[in-house]
């Protein structure tokens, strides 16, 4: 029986499957589970992974450049894309991966005393595997970021529902998020909702106070079309934007996961697709080339 299936129990309210579980049972994304007859995040304070980041590494391109960020990751996903990078820990629970309790007070506590050291670094981003799937965590370390002067980058499917983009209302500074197709077509190879996706980009896009960012990974055979990239960008486009202007980053698949049928994106390509972009963008950026 899958999570969705369950009868009865709690349903899970942080993203658009909706999770139905028993008591005991973990959700789709491994990370959240029913407890004492509600969903509760079990993977708050978790942490897999924790290093410092160029902040071009996320990628973020028109924000903060050279700058440096404390990155923090810690397990499961609400997606299943089948070229996923970061596999180990974003398709993994507890059992599954090593990790290590880091609440949100230590933190951001080592935030600070890195950032004394080295003014480069700017704040906290939440990413490596699905953040919003323990948004509670990130809102708790958001808060306390802003407290200590820091900023917030958040790097997200955007596959969640109103209630965590509702908790993290003026919290987040800096976002990229994935948009990885132009449909639910190709959505549904990733089991997410291109419609939950684009609702929160036009959110963070609307919100004057968060630099937004957009990456898309060019797969051959997949979203690899003029056509494709150029619903993407034309969509973008298209949106209202209090701040700054979207910058689209494409980027080069490498075989993952269970993706290995085919070879690298050309580089050519990729530069071929940011030409199509640049018809309707005017930050467009290309990655893994």
């Amino acid at each position: 029986m899958t999570a969705r299936e369950a009868e009865g129990g709690a349903r899970c309210d942080a993203c658009p499957r909706g999770c139905a579980l028993n008591e005991g049972q973990v959700g789709f994304c491994r990370a959240r589970a029913c407890r004492d007859g509600r969903v509760v995040c079990e993977s708050y304070g978790r942490v897999t992974s924790l290093a410092v980041d160029p902040i071009e590494k996320k990628p973020i391109a028109d924000w903060g450049r050279g700058s440096t960020v404390l990155s923090v990751g810690s397990y499961g996903c609400n997606l299943r894309c089948p070229f996923c990078q970061n596999w180990q820990i974003s398709q993994a629970g507890a059992g599954g991966v090593g990790w290590r309790e880091v609440s949100p007070e230590q933190l951001v506590s080592l935030a600070r005393e890195l950032a004394e050291k080295d003014p480069r670094l700017a704040g906290v981003a939440y990413t490596y595997n699905e953040p919003l799937v323990g948004w509670e965590y990130v809102r708790d370390c958001a808060r306390l970021a802003h407290e200590a002067g820091l900023a917030n980058v958040l790097v997200s499917n955007g596959c969640v529902t109103g209630r965590p983009l509702d908790a993290l209302a003026g919290l987040i500074d800096v976002a990229n998020i994935d948009l990885k197709g132009p449909d639910q077509r190709f959505y549904d190879s990733c089991a997410g909702s291109v419609d939950a996706v684009r609702q929160t980009i036009a959110r963070l896009a609307a919100d004057p106070s968060c630099h937004l960012e957009i990456c898309t990974l060019v797969v051959p055979g997949e979203n690899d079309r003029d056509e494709d990239v150029e619903k993407i960008a034309g969509w973008l486009a298209s949106l209202p934007c209090a701040g700054d202007p979207i910058t689209l980053h494409l980027t080069r698949f490498f075989p993952r996961w269970h993706l290995t049928d085919r070879p690298p994106t050309p580089p050519e390509r990729v530069y071929h697709l940011a030409d199509v972009a640049r018809r309707h963008l005017e930050r467009v950026r290309v990655g893994n080339c």
